[in-house]
C-alpha cells in the first residue's frame, strides 16, 4: 500500500515494477490499462483510516478518428455536434477507468469522455484541463492536433512528464466543479504519461482526495516510463478488449 502524503522512493520502485509487469497475460492495451488503473486506485490508501485516497483514475491515449469504430466515432461527434471531424483528427480516447461511482468503472458509460476529438487549437484551448495536460507534458498544442504525428517528436527531450494541479477546488483547469470536484472533495489532480513509439500520447490521470505536494507529484514522472513499456507492444487492433478498432 502507498500514500499520496509520503510515496517514498521505495514505494516508487515497488509501484513501478508492478505497473511494468501488467503487460504479461494481457491480450490488449485496455486489459493492461485496466490493471494499471485498478492497481493505483486500490493501493493508494490513507495510512490512518485505510480509506482510498483516489476518487477516480483514468487512462487515455490519442488515436486517429478514422481508426475508431463507428460507436466511438459517434461518441466523438457528440462532443462537437454539427461540426465536421476530419478522418485524420486526433482523438483523446478513454482506454480504462475506475472510481468511487459504479458508472465510473465502465468505459462505455463515460459521458463525453470516451473519445474527445481535438479538432483544432481553438477547441483544445477551450478545454482547459486537456490544454494544461498537453502543455505540462512539454508539448505544443499545435503538434498534438496536427494531422502529421511525426511533428510530435520535435522535442525528444520531453518524452515523459507530469500534469499537476495542486488545488483542484476552484481551479480554472478542472471542469465540473459543482458536479465533481466539490461533492467528491477532490484536493489535487496528478497525471503522468508521455509518447508511445507510434507518436501517440498516453496519460494516466489521478483525481485525489488528498492534497498532493509538488515533490510527491513529480515522482510520478518515473512511472511513465514503466507504463509505456507495459503498453507499447499493443498496436492496431490490440487496443480495446470489447471493441475492435478499425485499421
Amino acid at each position: 500500500m502507498y500514500s499520496l502524503e509520503t510515496f517514498t522512493k521505495a514505494d516508487l520502485y515497488q509501484c513501478s515494477v508492478a505497473l511494468r509487469n501488467f503487460e504479461y497475460r494481457s491480450q490488449t492495451m485496455e486489459d493492461t490499462a485496466n490493471r494499471i488503473v485498478r492497481y493505483l486506485y486500490n493501493n493508494f490508501r490513507d495510512p490512518h483510516t485505510d480509506q482510498q485516497e483516489l476518487a477516480l483514475v483514468r487512462f487515455f491515449k490519442t488515436h486517429p478518428f478514422r481508426d475508431l469504430n463507428r460507436r466511438l466515432q459517434r461518441e466523438a461527434q457528440a462532443v462537437v455536434p454539427g461540426q465536421y471531424i476530419s478522418p485524420a483528427t486526433t482523438c483523446l480516447m478513454l482506454v480504462a477507468t475506475i472510481g468511487d461511482e459504479p458508472h465510473w468503472n465502465v468505459r462505455q458509460e463515460s459521458r463525453r469522455h470516451q473519445a474527445i476529438p481535438l479538432i483544432d487549437q481553438d477547441f483544445v484551448q477551450k478545454a482547459p484541463m486537456i490544454s494544461q495536460l498537453i502543455q505540462q507534458f512539454g508539448l505544443k498544442i499545435s503538434t498534438v492536433v496536427a494531422t502529421n504525428p511525426a511533428l510530435i517528436t520535435e522535442n525528444p527531450h520531453r518524452t515523459f512528464n507530469v500534469f499537476y494541479i495542486q488545488n483542484a477546488l476552484n481551479s480554472p483547469y478542472i471542469p465540473a466543479q459543482k458536479e465533481f470536484v466539490a461533492p467528491y472533495r477532490l484536493k489535487s489532480v496528478v497525471g503522468f504519461g508521455g509518447m508511445l513509439p507510434s507518436n501517440e500520447l498516453f496519460a494516466v490521470i489521478l483525481f485525489s482526495k488528498k492534497m498532493v505536494k509538488f515533490e510527491i507529484a513529480n515522482n510520478f514522472r518515473l512511472l511513465s516510463a514503466y507504463v509505456r513499456v507495459a503498453i507499447e507492444s499493443f498496436q492496431g487492433r490490440d487496443i480495446l478488449l470489447s471493441e475492435i478498432l478499425r485499421r
